[in-house]
């Protein structure tokens, strides 16, 4: 069994999605102590954003994230909220791994997604409430964004959100002793 762990927030020890995806890769460590982990720090290591010279489709050797993403059977990714969506860095790891022709294809009755068979758990980190039926619901771009982009590559991603936390230090204990609760419900 092998779980990628992905993390991309920029905050370091102060980071609640890295506490919440720490949190998770060891429940499964716990539940199968021979599982190998491969972590990707992607602020520590980033991606190079998006250009021609660096486009997975047209360069070979740059498709190792796509093939970690695809010898993968569990991936847990650290996602923050900045500015309503992704961090910049997490957005480059997914320009790497959705390439027509290997993580989805088009056919005549609409995208066909082929990276099923794996399991995908999202931890989220939102300063303030997101959800539906909330006042800033219009504003969530980044559960909505991963869901679909997953969703197009074949994954029905799994969430768990640490909601409030940029609302003082009560909502921020509240948040992850929550999300952390959650995360001792997964089923490893």
């Amino acid at each position: 069994m092998k779980l990628l762990h992905i993390d991309s927030s920029i905050l370091g020890e102060g980071s609640v999605s890295r506490q919440l995806t720490a949190s998770i890769v060891e429940q499964f460590r716990k539940a199968d102590p021979s599982i190998e982990v491969i972590t990707r720090d992607l602020v520590a290591e980033p991606v190079p954003h998006m250009t021609i010279a660096t486009l997975p489709a047209a360069n070979p050797d740059l498709r190792d994230d796509l093939k970690q993403l695809q010898s993968a059977d569990i991936v847990v990714i650290g996602a923050p909220m900045y500015n309503f969506s992704v961090p910049t860095q997490l957005k480059a790891w997914i320009d790497r791994i959705a390439i027509a022709g290997e993580s989805f294809r088009y056919t005549e009755t609409g995208p066909e997604g082929l990276l099923g068979g794996r399991r995908v758990i999202v931890a989220l980190s939102r300063g303030g409430h997101y959800g539906a039926g909330t006042p800033a619901e219009s504003l969530e771009h980044t559960e909505t964004y991963l869901r679909s982009v997953f969703g197009f590559i074949g994954i029905t991603p799994e969430f768990i959100a640490a909601d409030g936390i940029g609302l003082g230090p009560d909502a921020r204990t509240a948040a992850i002793e929550k999300a952390l609760g959650d995360v001792s419900a997964l089923a490893a």
